[in-house]
């Protein structure tokens, strides 16, 4: 793992306050890759700013982050089969993609489950009906309390998900129900978050260097 060590090292190394990041970051990108290797995915909750942090994770993952991603050549000759004539126009466009679900952005299902049932389980719904076990659950929320994501933690526990959580000083409830917590030396919401997305993006950028060498 030295390799994907100095890939987050010089994406981090160079902010002090995150320098202490550095291993904690790579066991973060380590699970991921583990629940990779097994075939399995990533499922991502949080609020507001939280909730756009897992859209844009997911973004990084499931398409070219900082590496090209060429897809299999079995594959490639099943679509030029199935796409005929029209190859030219797909062909090197489609990359490998590494799966991961935003729990965030299904807005029927949210929109009936919080007036039907319970807002404060909509996370803990959508992790019962995707999660499955050696599943990775990545949990936002800066304060380390939101219910509904406490709730999606606690649900994917009892799959047996294994639960990364990103947080701000104290960790909250995050911290002791989480399988890794990364929590951030900070408390005030909008500084915890800007110090998420560099160690997500470190996160991205190794676990995509592990399974891609262009």
């Amino acid at each position: 793992m030295d390799k994907l060590k100095a890939v987050i090292t010089s994406m981090l190394g160079n902010t002090p306050a995150l320098s202490q990041y550095i291993d904690s970051t790579l066991l973060c990108a380590e699970m991921i890759i583990d629940c990779y290797k097994e075939g399995n995915k990533v499922l991502l909750c949080g609020n507001g700013g939280s909730c756009a942090d897992c859209d844009h994770i997911a973004g990084e993952l499931m398409k070219g982050f900082l590496k090209k991603r060429p897809l299999p050549k079995q594959l490639e000759q099943s679509l030029e089969v199935q796409f005929k004539g029209e190859w030219h126009q797909v062909k090197g466009k489609l990359q490998q993609g590494l799966p991961a679900i935003s729990l965030c952005t299904h807005n029927a299902l949210m929109t009936a489950f919080c007036n039907d049932v319970d807002a404060d389980l909509l996370y803990a719904q959508q992790v019962i009906g995707y999660g499955k076990p050696k599943d990775v659950l990545i949990a936002l929320s800066t304060s380390g309390n939101s219910i509904n994501v406490i709730n999606a933690v606690k649900t994917s526990k009892a799959l047996d998900l294994t639960v990364i959580g990103f947080t701000g000083r104290s960790g909250g409830q995050l911290k002791e129900l989480c399988d890794l917590c990364l929590c951030v030396p900070a408390d005030e919401t909008y500084k915890v978050q800007e110090y998420h997305l560099p160690i997500y993006h470190a996160v991205c950028a190794a676990v995509e260097a592990y399974f891609f060498s262009e």
